[in-house]
């Protein structure tokens, strides 16, 4: 799976351990920059992108309104934005109303990496207890790119694959392990 360019990863309900599972394989010089949005309470300081940095010993930041995105980082959405990347590949946080309950939404991270990214987009939907993501791999897909489902069988909350399995065929159905064993295989695009 050659040409990715960008990783978008969306969780919900078991997201942060599914997280540092599938993250926790990656190689220590991993050069694409991956993007998470987790379903996250509004209400109050997020302290994910800490968490993830301490277990994962890799640069992990909270995206920033208008930030560039670098290679070799892992983004995650901050609570009560939404995110989405724009096509000269920076951030975009907005306040716009909540889609399937949630801000930050993931279908609206995947449609606008897939409009940024075209083919050179990887998009990942983990476990979860609604149906948000489903609509944005299904975009992915159709704008060239590609997608993985976590297996199911294996999900902590199963809803959020099982939606998504319901709109499309994806490239894979992995578990978390298998997950981050094919990201572990992927080299940077240069283009």
């Amino acid at each position: 799976m050659n040409g990715v360019r960008a990783i978008v990863i969306g969780a919900s309900a078991g997201g942060v351990a599914a997280l540092f599972g599938v993250l926790g394989a990656l190689p220590a010089g991993f050069g694409i920059p991956v993007v998470c949005v987790l379903h996250l309470p509004d209400d109050r300081h997020s302290q994910l992108a800490e968490v993830l940095q301490r277990r994962l010993r890799r640069p992990v930041r909270e995206a920033a309104d208008k930030g560039g995105i670098e290679p070799g980082l892992i983004y995650v959405a901050g609570p009560g934005y939404h995110l989405s990347i724009e096509r000269d590949f920076s951030f975009s946080l907005s306040q716009e109303e909540p889609v399937h309950f949630s801000r930050p939404a993931i279908d609206l991270l995947f449609a606008s990496a897939a409009d940024a990214y075209g083919a050179g987009l990887l998009g990942i939907l983990l476990t979860g207890a609604n149906a948000d993501g489903a609509q944005g791999l299904l975009y992915i897909k159709n704008s060239g790119g590609r997608t993985v489902v976590q297996d199911p069988r294996e999900a902590q909350v199963a809803l959020m694959p099982e939606a998504a399995l319901a709109l499309h065929d994806p490239d894979h159905i992995l578990s978390l392990s298998g997950i981050g064993q094919l990201l572990a295989t992927l080299e940077p695009s240069e283009c």
